[in-house]
């Protein structure tokens, strides 16, 4: 539902580019998709299935390190001190970050579903850089349309049957804005966005911005627990941030921006 519905979105935006793409590029397009569409995807539902949140989300913290690494060996990214000091100092708060959240342990985590995790996150790191080259040909919009279009043809067997016993018309009115929420925001402004962020930043600094997810969820956590929006026990006032949290968020913000000075510097 989330591929197929982020396909449709690009392609009705077709229209707008009439960009043609060179049969020279449908290997690279098609490997995106697996990557980034199809692989991503679907290995991160099993491995949600499979193990904790609080594992998935540590494992991801290695996914900006892979992409450092990945781009210096694959397209020649330039590897400086200040981009090592600040995924590491970013990796080190979203580690302390989470750790703080684990208030409920991490049981029934496997090690399958952490395997899982961690091949989504590397082929995701992967099609961050592979993707990077097409940029300089196409825009942002035609090659996420063919990306999703060839990915949408990949997971259709693996999601065909869960789909097919869904009860639709049962779906409340929140459960089809959760859907469309994830469908339009999560899946096909993110991916649009990310893409259109590779042709003019490294694809280290895009995947930098992944430590920026776990300090985002607890600030609207707690905000949506302020606003009575998310159940609680009784009354209970909203937790205040403690030293930690803010350290390790200034650990995260101080990270992105070495990486983002350390990209603008090489680029001048």
């Amino acid at each position: 539902m989330r591929v197929v519905g982020a396909s449709l979105l690009f392609w009705a935006l077709m229209p707008l580019y009439r960009e043609r793409v060179s049969w020279a590029d449908v290997p690279r397009l098609l490997l995106c998709a697996v990557l980034g569409v199809a692989l991503n995807q679907l290995m991160f539902f099993q491995g949600l299935m499979r193990t904790s949140a609080l594992h998935a989300s540590l494992i991801m913290v290695v996914a900006p390190i892979l992409v450092l690494v990945f781009a210096a060996v694959l397209i020649g990214e330039r590897v400086t001190r200040a981009k090592v000091a600040g995924i590491l100092l970013g990796a080190t708060g979203a580690s302390l970050l989470l750790w703080l959240s684990a208030q409920g342990g991490d049981a029934g985590s496997t090690l399958l579903g952490d395997v899982c995790i961690l091949i989504n996150a590397a082929s995701y790191a992967l099609y961050l850089v592979l993707v990077k080259p097409l940029m300089r040909k196409y825009s942002a919009v035609t090659i996420m349309a063919w990306t999703f279009l060839f990915g949408t043809v990949m997971v259709l067997p693996f999601g065909a049957h869960e789909t097919a016993k869904v009860d639709w018309q049962g779906l409340a009115m929140g459960q089809w804005i959760a859907i469309a929420f994830v469908v339009l925001l999560v899946t096909f402004v993110v991916y649009l966005l990310n893409t259109w962020a590779l042709r003019r930043v490294e694809p280290s600094v895009v995947g930098t911005y992944i430590y920026l997810q776990p300090v985002m969820a607890i600030a609207f956590g707690w905000l949506y627990l302020w606003l009575g929006w998310m159940p609680g026990e009784g009354n209970a006032p909203t937790p205040d941030p403690g030293i930690a949290h803010l350290l390790s968020a200034a650990c995260i913000f101080f990270g992105v921006h070495l990486v983002n000075r350390a990209d603008r510097q090489g680029s001048t």
